[in-house]
């Protein structure tokens, strides 16, 4: 049974920093590309990264959120930096077998129920 749990979230003032992670289990972990997505309220959910032999951002995140991981423990991250009110949301891990980045929610075949990141001005 494939499971990812994320955890990190939390208040931060705008300006700070969050580190997401997402514990992965169930499956090879090395041979799928891992993703962040977020939801605003009254919003749809929107890519903000992906990674698998490279890494893709978001215009909107390019410069302050990084994206990595660790196959020994079979997690994924998402550095957080200067923070805006417009960052806040709900922050999914999503992942899918290799192939290329993928950028699309109906392209990813996991993933997690979400940490909330609320970001106050």
């Amino acid at each position: 049974q494939v499971q990812l749990v994320e955890s990190g979230g939390g208040l931060v003032q705008a300006g700070g920093s969050l580190r997401l992670s997402c514990a992965t289990s169930g499956l090879t972990f090395s041979a799928y590309t891992q993703g962040w997505f977020r939801q605003a309220p009254g919003k749809e959910r929107e890519f903000v990264a992906a990674i698998n032999w490279n890494t893709y951002y978001a215009d909107s995140v390019k410069g302050r959120f990084t994206i990595s991981r660790d196959n020994a423990i079979n997690t994924v991250y998402l550095q957080m930096n200067s923070l805006k009110p417009e960052d806040t949301a709900v922050y999914y891990c999503a992942a899918v077998p290799r192939g290329g980045i993928r950028s699309r929610e109906y392209e990813y075949d996991y993933w997690g129920q979400g940490t909330q990141v609320t970001v106050s001005s």
